[in-house]
């Protein structure tokens, strides 16, 4: 059997829902599934993409758009993409096979290892390139995880904004305190954090491109006093602080070192410390990141369950005060950072190469359908080291509604 053939047969088993039209390379068209949306139609201009598709199809799917060696109709990547995670989801496979592929996901994630060397060249890959990209997608506020859409109608800029302020709130801040932001990004929620509570921050991070912008921006707002901003990794920090906050981070850290990170977390606050931790999750049991992700956008990251995280936050001494679950915000934030990215094409085309702004395109939509039509959402958890550190109700965090 060719690998066409093979691919052919698989197709017609699987597909389940939509329409798939798809040209191989040598001409042939078929056609699969029952009709209806979500349709797409892909072009295969590599004969041999077929034995790939079958071999890795996430890893090939993405390439091979990067490359060209796929197109679709109307490069109508949100179509491709969610007729793949639609027909992919409920798949069953036979028990034996059901067991290896679960063997082989577990392996997969305790294989990734970010130890110094390597945490730091993975975050090199993806945050270490023009900075001038980020200003065109992520908007004023250029923060670089899920905005918090409290309303409908608020613009990036106000959800960014919204998400910064519910996060100072859960912190419990007083004027003076000291706080450790990980991975602090750009600077912005230090920034913000010490402006709006008086209280002295310190942001890590391992991109020299973020480090140089963040310490730049804290000159600007004439926060240089109160705010500070360190290249370093959070396995090597040593002082203690009131407070700890983590934005967008944990996802880098790695299975293998989620109970070291937390252990940290714990080490470096005072019995009556508090620490908000929001990172992406997971709503299906474990699994790994797509290969492809891991390989291109974002190497050495994993999303884990709650009952991941929870499994070593319990061997911390660490209490679960409150835990929230946001889902629909990060499908609307990549739909906006998506919208910006295009209205800005022709300037990142200057910056850099086609390829690139193929996979930067391909990169937005398949994350905002992990969202939407996949597993992913965002946790966020509230930890303090005592009991009655932090209030009986959320009522604190919406002193309005009390007046």
């Amino acid at each position: 059997m060719t690998w066409n053939r093979a691919l052919t047969a698989l197709l017609r088993l699987g597909v389940r829902t939509g329409r798939l039209e798809l040209a191989f390379a040598d001409g042939t068209i078929k056609t699969f599934g029952p009709g209806g949306p979500p349709e797409t139609r892909v072009t295969l201009h590599d004969p041999d993409l077929p034995r790939k598709f079958l071999l890795n199809p996430d890893l090939a799917m993405g390439e091979a758009y990067m490359d060209g060696r796929l197109t679709l109709d109307d490069n109508d990547i949100r179509s491709f993409l969610t007729f793949a995670l639609r027909n992919a989801r409920g798949r069953r496979l036979p028990p034996p096979l059901a067991q290896a592929h679960a063997l082989s996901q577990r392996a997969k994630s305790w294989a990734i290892w970010n130890h110094m060397g390597v945490a730091r060249k993975n975050v090199a890959h993806h945050y270490d390139i023009s900075p001038e990209l980020y200003d065109l997608f992520l908007g004023e506020t250029k923060q670089y995880t899920c905005a918090y859409f409290r309303r409908p109608d608020m613009t990036l800029e106000e959800a960014q904004a919204a998400k910064m302020a519910h996060i100072g709130g859960k912190l419990l801040l007083k004027p003076g305190m000291r706080v450790l932001d990980i991975g602090c990004g750009f600077g912005t929620l230090a920034l913000a954090l010490a402006r709006d509570h008086g209280v002295e921050v310190t942001g890590i991070t391992l991109s020299e491109v973020q480090l140089q912008e963040a310490q730049a921006r804290a000159r600007n707002a004439g926060l240089e006093g109160q705010v500070q901003f360190r290249l370093q990794d959070y396995r090597a920090v040593t002082e203690s602080y009131d407070r700890v906050v983590s934005v967008g981070m944990m996802e880098h850290v790695g299975r293998p070192h989620l109970g070291t990170y937390f252990r940290k977390v714990a080490d470096l606050m005072p019995q009556d410390g508090v620490a908000l931790i929001h990172y992406i999750g997971r709503w299906s049991p474990p699994g790994t990141i797509s290969p492809w992700f891991n390989k291109y956008i974002f190497p050495g990251a994993y999303c884990p369950t709650i009952s991941e995280a929870m499994r070593v936050v319990e061997k911390t001494g660490l209490i679960l005060s409150d835990l929230e679950v946001w889902r629909g915000h990060y499908e609307r934030t990549l739909q906006e950072w998506l919208k910006r990215f295009d209205a800005h094409l022709d300037r990142v085309r200057l910056l850099q190469d086609e390829r690139f702004v193929r996979m930067w395109r391909y990169y937005l939509q398949a994350a905002e359908l992990g969202f939407s039509d996949g597993h992913l959402v965002i946790h966020q958890l509230q930890l303090a080291k005592a009991r009655g550190t932090v209030p009986m109700t959320r009522d604190y965090l919406y002193p309005a509604r009390n007046n």
